[in-house]
């Protein structure tokens, strides 16, 4: 082979990795482990550049790691149930089983062609009930530890997939999978308790400060949401109780003059007096429902609503404030009731001015004098002294606080209260694709949990699916129908299946013994590779799926499976894969497909660009010519290769050898490699720059071309060469592993980079003969000189004055003064 074939070196390496198991894990305590882990893929036809650039970063990852000496596990699998496949399944007459099994085989063998380092010993697809079934044990496990519960409660509705979604799917309004108009629907749904876990979510994203990014961090601690503050009751008049509310500002309750419910405040029509306006307020809260929660809390909105005509008392003052449904409270902050304060708050202020309803000041700001209730334009929400407030009057509002919810206590009325935003995860789904809720329903002995020894409950796979979604579960009487684990008689299966965010939430812990066929996990091989040291994937996730495989891990702790507390140690998102600047999508007409690519151009070239073209954390616009260019500095490296192969010896890489015995050339040589190693094992341990690594074994390339004519025919510059040449093939052997295989075995080595150390560089290596000083004369450049790297002072400046064409514009003036800056440059001022 003689002429560089992509197709050919890449089948057969992957071929010899394959046959040798060489990426095969298995535990070795002896050995520190490195766990790298992409978020897995949703089986859906065909991979696509956004697959291939997060795989890629992945897979040098990983070989990287296995050369610094770590016992590597990277393994693969398929988050396998969903929507997607049952709604394409259905579009395409097909059984969304045969569409999601057919579909991992082609991109399994897609993956392959890209030549990754994956364990696929470990495949599981999360489909299998052989996963599923551990997946229904937790659920129960969780149910008896009151961490599972059943409600009938308000939902998110999607028209357009039928089902319900968790408050972190609704995405402005939306179904964050097809864009649909979420509606809100009451159904009966299981929920799973993270609520328990919020301070703990909340107080660990510390321990991840540094390793996740920022941007991850902030939007988890947004999403969970916690407030320190008071909960407060205001009895209704009419013995009709009372309305609960959550505030952070209870120094702010005398300046409190009406009551604002959301338009889903569960008692809402318990509290509407009977006749008058009751339908017209009912009607009104329902079209204030039907708005887009992200436009009804935005601060530009128009503040809207319709008074109850109830009345609630304040605490503290005793006055009766009138109770109105306001389009700008929502249920999912508190407790969907707000003691409106429009002085202190500006929402309430726009709200009070519209509706002409009291505005009382009773925070004065620090430093200003003048009446306490001055004509106000705007709310004042700083801090402050009270006024207008009884006795609290003068105290600062930190104090005032304290003091306030003090005497709320001592009434009965009041205590101190820590909120969150997050609410309960609710993964009940109305679909057919997913794994079956293990509860069973009896008319005597009610919800019952299935028996472990029964489990897994099967997804029946002799169903037709509905062409408008509706799942066919409650149709299949084999399915539907059992006995009822107490009394024995007849008795319903759960027809709702899971979310399948449940599935991604655990299956990194599969993987440490994915065989494992008596338990969900080995404590043993569970302990050895968590937590993941390097996870990757999209900042898409990092409220989602990021967020419940934390509180996963924190359950599962708990119920003395695993012994962590965090997941995943460190965290890379990497950037998107954009086309003239735009995300790819069939619709914009700027689909890449890697199929072609690695048809034309091979997975190496493939691999290169996407590493080359942009740092990991950035976005990537994707550019042919760039390709093109990666694919051409291949050629030029298999050429080079071929041409020096009668020249090397199998060295190794950064191969020790006495300078004092080399060419000048040659030890320049020498001095680029041990530079090139020191930079790109920078570039690689600490920051993932492939792209400037990639860029600095370029360099040495370069360095091994320009110079190979240039060296002596002794023995020692071919030592020199060859070990140069043996550490710009290991240098890009992580970014593109088979050509950098085959010209390593070229030249003349037996074992495989797949096995071979990373080099080390010597210090002493990359010690400088001479340096190159500047030399300016009145600050213009007039001259260069080499001096030796120790060379003093004196003898630069000396050495500076004696260059020809300094001595010129010296000659005949006097000299000032000479500045030298030692490594750098020498300035004459006359």
């Amino acid at each position: 082979m003689q002429e560089y074939s992509p197709e050919e070196v890449e089948r057969k390496w992957q071929a010899v990795w394959e046959e040798a198991k060489y990426f095969a894990a298995t535990e070795d305590t002896a050995r520190s482990k490195y766990y790298v882990l992409e978020m897995f893929p949703y089986p859906s036809g065909r991979i696509h550049m956004g697959h291939v650039r997060v795989y890629t970063i992945g897979d040098v990852i990983a070989r990287y790691k296995w050369m610094r000496g770590y016992n590597v596990l990277h393994p693969m699998g398929w988050d396998a149930f969903g929507l997607p496949a049952e709604n394409a399944a259905i579009e395409h007459g097909t059984h969304p089983a045969k569409w999601t099994y057919a579909n991992i085989e082609e991109m399994k063998a897609q993956l392959k062609q890209l030549g990754y380092s994956l364990d696929w010993d470990r495949e599981f697809a999360t489909c299998d009930p052989e996963y599923y079934r551990w997946e229904q044990l937790f659920f129960l496990q969780l149910w008896e530890r009151g961490l599972v519960y059943r409600k009938k409660a308000p939902v998110n509705w999607c028209p357009d997939c039928r089902t319900v979604l968790a408050n972190e799917q609704v995405e402005n309004g939306e179904c964050w999978r097809c864009g649909s108009e979420v509606e809100e629907k009451s159904l009966q749904q299981w929920f799973v308790k993270i609520t328990e876990y919020a301070e703990e979510l909340l107080r660990d994203l510390d321990t991840l400060q540094g390793v996740w990014p920022d941007r991850v961090i902030a939007m988890q601690r947004n999403w969970i949401g916690r407030s320190e503050g008071a909960e407060i009751d205001f009895p209704v008049l009419g013995g009709k109780g009372s309305i609960r509310v959550f505030t952070t500002r209870p120094d702010t309750l005398y300046g409190a003059t009406f009551m604002s419910l959301a338009p889903e405040y569960p008692r809402l029509e318990e509290l509407l007096p009977q006749g008058g306006d009751r339908e017209r307020v009912l009607r009104e809260a329902e079209r204030m429902r039907a708005e887009d929660p992200q436009l009804r809390e935005a601060e530009e909105a128009e503040k809207s609503g319709v008074f109850t005509g109830a009345y609630c008392r304040n605490p503290l003052t005793g006055e009766s404030m009138p109770i109105y449904v306001a389009n700008f409270v929502l249920m999912e902050y508190g407790t969907g009731a707000v003691m409106a304060v429009p002085g202190h708050d500006q929402r309430d202020f726009e709200f009070a001015q519209k509706y002409e309803l009291p505005i009382r000041r009773v925070v004065r700001p620090e430093g200003e004098e003048g009446q306490d209730n001055p004509e106000m334009e705007q709310a004042y929400s700083g801090p402050g002294f009270l006024v207008n407030s009884d006795k609290f009057s003068g105290l600062d509002h930190e104090s005032a606080k304290q003091a306030i919810t003090a005497e709320l206590e001592a009434m009965g009325l009041g205590q101190k209260s820590v909120q969150y935003r997050l609410r309960d995860w609710n993964i009940s789904r109305q679909r057919y694709w997913g794994a079956p809720i293990p509860v069973i329903y009896c008319e005597r002995c009610g919800e019952q949990p299935v028996p472990e020894k029964d489990l897994p409950v099967e997804l029946p796979l002799e169903v037709i699916t509905h062409s408008d979604g509706r799942s066919p579960l409650a149709e299949s009487e084999e399915f539907l129908y059992t006995e009822c684990p107490v009394c024995g008689g007849r008795a319903r299966r759960e027809t709702d299946t899971m979310d399948t965010f449940v599935e991604s939430s655990w299956y990194f812990a599969r993987y440490t013994k994915a065989k494992e066929h008596k338990a969900p996990f080995d404590r043993q091989a569970l302990d050895y590779w968590l937590p993941v040291d390097q996870y990757i994937g999209g900042i898409e996730h990092a409220v989602l799926h990021l967020l419940y495989a934390r509180f996963f891990t924190k359950a599962l702790r708990d119920l003395g499976y695993m012994g962590i507390d965090e997941p995943f140690a460190q965290l890379l998102t990497q950037g998107m894969v954009l086309k003239d600047g735009a995300k790819m999508s069939k619709s914009k007409g700027n689909i890449v497909d890697p199929g072609d690519m690695l048809q034309r151009f091979g997975a190496d070239t493939t691999r290169l660009f996407t590493l080359f073209a942009s740092p990991p954390e950035k976005d990537l616009d994707w550019n042919d010519q760039g390709v093109e260019g990666a694919h051409r500095f291949l050629h030029r490296l298999w050429r080079l290769g071929l041409e020096l192969q009668d020249h090397l010896r199998p060295v190794g890489p950064c191969a020790r050898m006495d300078g004092a015995g080399l060419s000048r050339s040659a030890r320049d040589l020498r001095r680029k490699e041990h530079g090139t190693v020191e930079k790109i094992t920078r570039d690689m341990e600490d920051r993932f720059q492939f792209n400037t690594a990639i860029a600095s074994v370029m360099e040495l390339v370069n360095e091994i071309s320009s110079q190979k004519d240039a060296l002596s025919p002794q023995e020692e510059d071919r030592h020199a060469l060859s070990s140069a040449w043996s550490t710009a093939l290991i240098g890009l052997y992580p970014m593109t592993p088979h050509i950098c295989e085959e010209l390593w075995s070229r030249a003349g080595y037996s074992r495989h980079l797949a096995r071979q150390e990373w080099p080390e560089y010597d210090p002493e290596a990359l010690q400088q003969e001479e340096v190159l000083i500047v030399v300016q004369v009145n600050g213009k450049l007039r001259g260069r000189v080499s001096v030796p790297p120790d060379a003093g002072e004196e003898e630069i400046k000396q050495a500076a004055l004696g260059q020809e064409n300094v001595r010129r514009h010296v000659e005949g003036r006097e000299i000032d003064k000479v500045v030298v800056v030692p490594g750098k440059l020498v300035n004459v001022v006359l």
